[in-house]
This record gives structure tokens, sequence and C-alpha cells, in this order.
């Protein structure tokens, strides 16, 4: 087993919960972006948005990988936006995973805040297209590693 840090380093074990998704395939960019959204905000809040996200209701303000994306309507004055359904549902999964840390801790769930979200590329899968003439190009695929880390309010 592997063993791995948490870019978090103000953690308290009485008060914090953390919990992690190591190398799932999912975008860097997008899972970027839905990190940064749900930052700050309590458990449930977060959840029911990842699952608006999921069901198309909901957009994903893109702020940093904004380059030809197409706009959405929304309530918040920004412009470019998308919905990565894949993201928010590997982001929801490690969410679901702090919710039950907390429970197992004796922690109130519902008065939890999301006071670290992050994501890093983890290692590069490498592939390959064929192409013309016995050549190919590369076709990697990128994995994200996910964390989550929240605090009680």
């Amino acid at each position: 087993m592997p063993k791995f840090k948490y870019s978090y380093d103000r953690f308290d074990p009485l008060t914090h919960v953390r919990a992690s998704g190591r190398e799932v395939n999912v975008s860097p960019k997008a899972t970027r972006e839905v990190c940064r959204a749900i930052k700050g905000w309590s458990l449930p809040r977060a959840k029911s948005y990842l699952q608006d996200v999921m069901a198309l209701k909901a957009i994903v303000h893109f702020r940093r990988y904004n380059k030809e994306v197409g706009h959405a309507r929304s309530s918040e004055k920004f412009h470019a936006g998308r919905y990565p359904v894949k993201a928010a549902r590997e982001v929801l999964t490690v969410l679901e995973a702090v919710e039950s840390n907390a429970e197992f801790k004796g922690l109130d769930a519902e008065r939890m805040r999301i006071i670290h979200a992050a994501s890093q590329r983890g290692r590069k899968v490498r592939g390959f297209i064929p192409r013309a003439f016995g050549k190919a190009s590369p076709n990697n695929n990128t994995l994200t590693h996910i964390e989550l880390v929240a605090g009680e309010v």
C-alpha cells in the first residue's frame, strides 16, 4: 500500500475529518473547478449541488480553464460554465466518505463545512493512437488525486 500525505497541514484530529480519492480516472481540470466551487460549503449543500450538476440542473463555473468554454446561464455573474458529470460523481464519492468519517468520529455531519478541497494531477497512463505509414501518436490519460477536509463550525 503506497503512502501519501495530504496537502492540508493544519489538520486537527478532534474537529476535522478528511478523505481522498487517489488516481481517479477523471479530468484534472474539471475536478479542480468542482473542488473550487464547493470549498467553504456545508456537506448537505455541497452534496445537493453535486447531485444537481450530475442531473444537469446546476452548472460549474470554469474560472481558470475557460478558454473556448461556452457561456452558461446562472444566477451568478460569471459567463463560462459546464456540467462536469464525471468529476462531480467522483467528488461526491469522496464527499460521502468525509460524511461517513464524520459520523464514525461522532461529529455532526450537518454542521460540517468543507475547509479544504483540492485536486492534483496523478500519474499518466501511457497510450498511443496508430497513424498512417506505421507511425503512432501519444495518447496519454492523466489520473487525478482528490482531497477533501471538513471541520465543525
